[in-house]
């Protein structure tokens, strides 16, 4: 299975698929944080999440809260940048096919920590589809800008490595 995701041209294009839904998903999701009616203040749902993890039956882990209370909360402004840029920059690699893997990794951090959080929604259904692009590396993204910037990268880092040598 893994040989087929990686190698298999009709893989590419059913990554090439799965790749624009996530991306679509994304985007819209950064978008509409970007051009809300008001800004976007992550406060309300870090605060829910810590008391989330009270209780009888938690739905946070107490170090996912402790986390959130310690570190989140005190910096919630570096939260309101980072939680829209980010998914409309994860969404537009995505869509795009541009470092691929990469968006397709911070995506599924963010899914992460918003699913140990105590959100669930769309996030577990990204988060499995997001594990095939990456373990299908390059071929998730051949169809994409991808194809041209994987080799480009790979040529300066091997011409980097061989002046330093």
């Amino acid at each position: 299975m893994i040989k087929f995701l990686k190698e298999n041209v009709y893989a590419s294009y059913v990554l090439t698929l799965v790749r624009l839904y996530l991306g679509y998903e994304w985007i819209q999701a950064g978008w509409h944080k970007l051009t809300g009616a008001e800004p976007f203040n992550a406060q309300g749902f870090l605060m829910g999440a810590v008391k989330k993890a009270t209780g009888d039956h938690p739905v946070v882990q107490s170090w996912w809260a402790n986390f959130l209370d310690a570190f989140a909360i005190p910096n919630v402004g570096l939260f309101n940048f980072l939680v829209p840029y980010g998914e409309f920059l994860v969404g537009l690699g995505l869509i795009l096919g541009a470092l691929t893997t990469a968006a397709a990794f911070f995506g599924i951090l963010m899914n992460y920590a918003f699913m140990f959080s105590g959100s669930t929604s769309t996030n577990v259904q990204m988060s499995l589809l997001t594990i095939f692009i990456l373990v299908a590396g390059f071929n998730a993204g051949k169809i994409g800008l991808d194809r041209w910037i994987i080799p480009y990268i790979k040529k300066a880092v091997k011409k980097d490595a061989t002046l330093e040598a």
